[in-house]
């Protein structure tokens, strides 16, 4: 007998009152038990808001990735004894890389985006300053800080590690602590996985608490800077959504619930194409993978009419290839549901899917199990049904049987198959195989909007896809109506969801010191050594340099021509290029005035500038004819650094010409040597 501890407040408590028992998916025997109803949940608030919270934010968003980044790293070390004890769940070595491997690797790509795509520092900003007033003396800028409550992760059973670490990550990463409640029937392995990432001392005192078991009265104590992540049942979501703390205090509450996923045969892939055998191998692989315990599995089916006895037969022929038996066993394909209780549930709503639909594969009373008795573990067979009329059926677009099954149906045309997917009424994903672009086109337009991810697939891209129900920390997890109508991952999408959101307004001094990014129109700097010559460490915003000014000449424009190929008639022809309305005759070549530019502004001697890496938002604003003039100002805008050696330098870039117009400007990127 286990006992799975909460960790709260700094401590590891043992069960007590309230404690629930946990049976293992293979034997039925009882192997845990998890829960204690004396937590002091405001205690552990407090002590997340006043010690894990205030500790998370005085770190910067890159000390926060790097945190991530090594609590994978340890996580990975530590990963077969995951791997051990998650057998009991029910899940076999593959169901475990995906659980385990997938959150881990999740937590290494936020941690990558956090230090790629975040700031060193502490605020965010979302989108480009907006000019407000005439002058640009006053602008606004939209910034993004975490939130300085707690966030609350209640989270589904079947995904014990990934579940947690999909949500920890960019909550993490925005600066806000987080106390976790994993699902009873697999919270042994949660806790596992908590004490790792305690034990690593990586963790601030306060960043990370744990309920095994119920979270007691916990929601009616959060307020307006908390946040509740939840991912399971609709019921449940409606449940917790309907909590009136949260709606009198507006807490944000992001749901990712249960939803009927479809994946639709594309009108071209018929039999003996690879699209209809990727199609077959697609909906074997989510029927079967976690026992069919995933809430991106496909649970209908949709084929054109006329492709529906091939693909009965293919899909049967490959089902019958599921070796069912106890997970520990290397030949094991599909183990256990989570719980007893859970294939109660399953054969329930089969049973419901049978009264609109045939039961064509999945003998309830005639399946081998491997390794274990079948009927004391919770096993079931994949079951395929075929419903002959879906447009008259409802139970199948609305009943969700969480396990290995799934719903066979036709489609007449195109139009039919894109209304038929959106029956569900919402869902995290739908899958189209095809080879044909227009289809997929087609399908976006109708249906993008009742699904969270379009996922299509076909012999070009099937050696590099994902699959059907993987998602990716860079795209968005989540779907609107019936799904939750929540958007987790997404990137840095989803650590925004734990940062408020708030609209600056003040002179440009005002939001370069809020935002440490030089906004045009702000003090320059501009009576020091040239800023070419100074390490990164030396440079401050706003450090600036102005060029003396330089003719361009018609010999500088007709070399450029001819020694680059770019003869483009706005460069050589005088009376083609008045006639344009964008040019007053003959002009410079965009490119030659970068080129001019950086000659103008370079510092030739090495120096801690070690290379150009790019330039971004370049914008050509005035031409600039021969005999014009033109000068650069160069100005630090920010900086980012990138390991002990050198850090990135962002630089402002304005080209004028002789009469102080703007005739190009652009950021320029250096790495720079401390």
């Amino acid at each position: 007998m286990r006992d799975v501890q909460s960790f709260a407040k700094g401590q590891w408590i043992a069960p007590g009152a309230g404690a629930r028992s946990i049976a293992s998916a293979i034997t039925g025997d009882v192997i845990a038990q998890a829960g204690n109803d004396g937590l002091d949940v405001q205690g552990m608030l407090d002590y997340a808001r006043q010690k894990g919270g205030p500790a998370l934010r005085a770190m910067t968003f890159h000390d926060r990735a790097r945190m991530l980044k090594a609590l994978a790293l340890y996580l990975m070390e530590c990963k077969e004894a995951l791997y051990d004890l998650s057998y009991d769940t029910g899940a076999t070595l593959s169901d475990h890389r995906i659980d385990v491997d997938g959150g881990i690797g999740t937590m290494l790509v936020f941690a990558s985006k956090g230090r790629r795509e975040m700031p060193d520092g502490h605020v965010y900003l979302d989108g480009a300053p907006e000019q407000l007033g005439k002058t640009g003396q006053f602008m606004g800028q939209h910034v993004c800080l975490p939130l300085q409550g707690v966030a609350v992760h209640i989270n589904a059973f079947n995904f014990p590690v990934w579940g947690m670490l999909e949500k920890l990550a960019p909550t993490l990463l925005a600066g806000m602590p987080a106390i976790v409640k994993p699902a009873t029937a697999t919270c042994y392995v949660t806790e596992a996985c908590v004490r790792m990432m305690l034990e690593s001392g990586l963790l601030p005192g306060g960043a990370l608490q744990l309920v095994a078991g119920g979270l007691g009265d916990m929601l009616d104590h959060l307020d307006c800077q908390d946040a509740v992540a939840f991912t399971g049942s609709a019921d449940t979501a409606l449940k917790l959504r309907g909590t009136t703390n949260l709606m009198q205090n507006s807490v944000r509450f992001a749901s990712e619930q249960d939803s009927l996923n479809a994946s639709v045969l594309g009108p071209d892939a018929t039999p003996g194409t690879p699209e209809f055998d990727l199609f077959v191998k697609e909906v074997q692989r989510e029927m079967t993978a976690k026992a069919g315990q995933k809430c991106t599995a496909i649970r209908r089916i949709m084929a054109p009419a006329d492709q529906i006895d091939a693909l009965i037969e293919a899909l049967s022929d490959r089902l019958a290839k599921t070796t069912i038996g106890d997970p520990r066993l290397e030949g094991t394909r599909m183990g256990a549901l989570v719980s007893a209780a859970q294939k109660r549930d399953v054969l329930e709503k089969a049973a419901l899917l049978e009264a609109e639909a045939e039961r064509i594969y999945g003998d309830l009373d005639d399946f081998a199990v491997d390794g274990a008795d079948r009927d004391r573990g919770a096993f079931l067979p994949p079951m395929l049904f075929h419903c002959a009329d879906p447009d008259a059926a409802q139970r199948v677009h609305d009943t969700e049987a969480f396990g290995p099954v799934s719903t066979l149906m036709p489609y007449r045309d195109l139009d039919h198959a894109v209304a038929l997917l959106n029956r569900g009424q919402g869902s995290l994903v739908a899958s189209v195989i095809t080879s044909d672009p227009e289809v997929a086109r087609e399908v976006t337009l109708g249906s993008a909007a009742f699904h969270g991810r379009l996922y299509f697939n076909n012999r070009t891209s099937m050696k590099e896809s994902t699959g059907h129900g993987s998602p990716l920390p860079h795209m968005v997890h989540g779907g609107p109506g019936r799904a939750g109508g929540g958007e987790e991952l997404g990137g840095i999408r989803g650590v925004l969801h734990y940062m408020q959101r708030t609209a600056i307004q003040g002179s440009p001094d005002i939001l370069t010191a809020v935002g440490r990014k030089w906004v045009p129109g702000a003090t320059e700097i501009a009576d020091r050594a040239h800023p070419f010559t100074r390490t990164f460490g030396e440079l401050d915003l706003g450090e600036t340099f102005n060029s003396p000014a330089r003719e361009v000449t018609l010999e500088d424009i007709e070399t450029f021509a001819h020694f680059t190929g770019d003869t483009f008639y706005a460069h050589m022809d005088d009376e083609a290029a008045k006639a344009n309305p964008f040019f007053p005759g003959r002009v410079a070549h965009g490119y030659l005035l970068l080129s001019f530019a950086a000659g103008l502004f370079v510092q030739p001697d090495p120096g801690p500038v070690l290379a150009n890496t790019g330039l971004d938002n370049l914008r050509f604003m005035a031409p600039v004819a021969a005999g014009d003039s033109i000068r650069v100002r160069l100005t630090v805008k920010h900086k980012t650094p990138r390991n002990e050696e050198y850090g990135e330098v962002r630089w402002h870039v304005t080209l004028y010409n002789q009469k102080e117009e703007v005739a190009a400007e652009y950021e320029l990127l250096t790495m720079n040597a401390y």
